[in-house]
């Protein structure tokens, strides 16, 4: 062959090369989620989404280079378990955890495949993590509401409802262990109001009317619902029975209030929940989530439904109107 003809070859096979090795499929990345919540909440559509788009922001599209794969829990220690056991089996090169308890099932059934929590309120007081800035380990994630929050509620609650004198923290311990955390700020902040606050544990709907019923037998009754699995699930329940009964209520997030609650103050948990395309992105490109710190929220958001209150004979003050991020009339 001519030193011509052989340069001519070896350059067309040069390009043929480069031409082949640029059009090779990227590397498929499997991403698995255990969510907290059943795939039939009115909010599980939302917080999908907001995990997608938060993805395809960073160039992972599914079914292209990513594949996710969902499984959904009702509260159910035994399918959360079989759930988790499912995940980690399938080795993932990382997991979502949506909540706390999903989060602690993983734990308990890797301390290898990387696990990003998120809308978990104490991950460290939890179990999780052993430090918020180091987190050592597999896990790493973004906190939700402190439970130090509880004092804000309470204060926000009474100055809106001035006629309050009985707080109930309404939540399920077994659902949300982190929640029931919530009350002792709130009992410390009610003494300065001359008002009083205390856990009310409920484990099923009947209980919560049961709850509602007991405190709304003397006058001055107000309900404060902290992040809780449970509390976010029977949210219908617990705004229409909190009507019924009279009783103001202050809730963690907008959710609660567009049903028709009087008010909440917290962070928004589909927006929360795509937070975590942030991690799951930097892990897939290489990162160590045990040298990933903890995130805390930054942003909280006051939404007060004027329909409510008025439905409660409350007068809103102006100054938590101007103070508020949405108000529903």
């Amino acid at each position: 062959m001519r030193r011509r003809e052989l340069i001519g070859f070896l350059g067309g096979a040069t390009a043929w090369s480069l031409s082949a090795y640029a059009q090779q499929p990227e590397r498929m990345r499997r991403i698995g989620v255990l969510m907290g919540i059943p795939e039939t909440d009115p909010s599980a559509a939302d917080h999908v989404a907001a995990l997608r788009r938060g993805l395809r922001e960073r160039g992972w599209i599914e079914g292209r280079n990513i594949q996710i794969d969902f499984r959904w829990t009702t509260g159910d220690p035994d399918r959360l378990r079989a759930a988790a056991k499912e995940l980690a089996g399938q080795h993932p090169d990382v997991i979502v955890a949506h909540t706390i308890n999903p989060g602690i099932a993983l734990k308990n059934e890797t301390r290898t495949i990387p696990i990003v929590f998120c809308i978990i309120s104490d991950p460290y007081g939890g179990g999780l993590i052993e430090n918020i800035a180091h987190p050592g380990g597999n896990i790493t994630g973004f906190s939700n509401l402190e439970p130090t929050m509880g004092a804000k509620w309470l204060e926000m609650l009474l100055e809106i409802a001035p006629r309050v004198t009985r707080v109930a923290v309404l939540c399920d311990p077994k659902t949300a262990p982190t929640a029931a955390a919530f009350a002792p700020p709130a009992e410390a902040a009610a003494h300065k109001f001359a008002a009083s606050a205390f856990l009310a544990p409920v484990h099923d709907p009947s209980e919560v009317e049961r709850a509602m019923m007991t405190l709304a037998r003397e006058s001055g009754g107000g309900l404060i619902c902290p992040p809780d699995l449970f509390d976010w699930i029977h949210r219908k329940l617990i705004t229409e029975l909190a009507a019924r009964y009279k009783l103001p209520a202050v809730y963690p997030y907008r959710a609660f209030v567009a049903g028709g609650g009087l008010m909440s103050y917290g962070t928004d948990p589909p927006d929360q929940f795509g937070l975590t395309a942030i991690y799951v992105d930097r892990i897939l490109r290489g990162a160590n989530p045990g040298e990933l710190p903890v995130q805390a929220p930054v942003q909280f958001r006051l939404v007060i439904n004027l329909k409510a209150a008025a439905g409660l004979g409350l007068n809103v003050p102006p100054s938590l109107i101007a103070r508020a991020d949405e108000v529903i009339e």
